[in-house]
């Protein structure tokens, strides 16, 4: 997961696309995805358990229903699994103005199809075409100004207030929230 992030950002390169408004870079903390997760689950998610990698692509086992099977129950209570889908914040960064890289979900728009609402996700075709990040790698944003995208695929820096809330929607959960001050087409720095 944590190699996905980081992969998924590289590949977006240098994203011209999109609207930029400029972020006051001073006043805002650049943080990546792994700032936002405790460091206990940074270690388990870093050195998954053996039996990932023991799954066979297009198993049963691989498939998101097989979870009602007794062995996958089991294995869901272990740590690993309870990091895969953990709410658990990092108290130190409530309360920070940030920026962070990330693609946009959209969840709502104005009568002109300007995103007033989405979620801040690490990588590409989360929520949308595979199963949610972990809650600690979902921010939720809302934005009253609003944003037009030009494609999904195009990543941004988002910057604003970060603030450690659990907010629940039909699609995912994101254990985080921003206020959002400012964005830009994503640059790798």
């Amino acid at each position: 997961m944590l190699v996905l992030v980081t992969q998924a950002l590289a590949q977006s390169g240098d994203a011209e696309k999109g609207e930029s408004q400029e972020a006051p870079s001073g006043q805002h903390m650049t943080i990546q995805w792994t700032d936002l997760l405790p460091q206990d689950e940074i270690e388990i998610l870093s050195n998954p358990p053996s039996y990932i990698s023991d799954i066979e692509d297009g198993s049963a086992e691989d498939q998101i229903g097989s979870l009602s099977n007794n062995s996958i129950v089991l294995e869901m209570e272990d740590r690993y699994q309870q990091a895969l889908v953990s709410t658990r914040v990092r108290p130190e960064m409530d309360g920070r103005a940030v920026r962070i890289p990330g693609f946009i979900v959209p969840l709502e728009f104005d009568g002109e199809q300007i995103i007033t609402e989405f979620f801040l996700v690490p990588y590409f075709g989360a929520c949308l075409h595979m199963p949610p990040p972990a809650p600690n790698q979902i921010i939720h944003v809302k934005y009253d100004k609003g944003l037009e995208l030009e494609a999904l695929y195009y990543p941004f820096w988002i910057s604003g207030m970060l603030t450690a809330s659990l907010i629940e929607n039909d699609m995912a959960t994101a254990a985080y929230a921003i206020e959002m001050d400012s964005y830009e087409a994503y640059r790798q720095e």
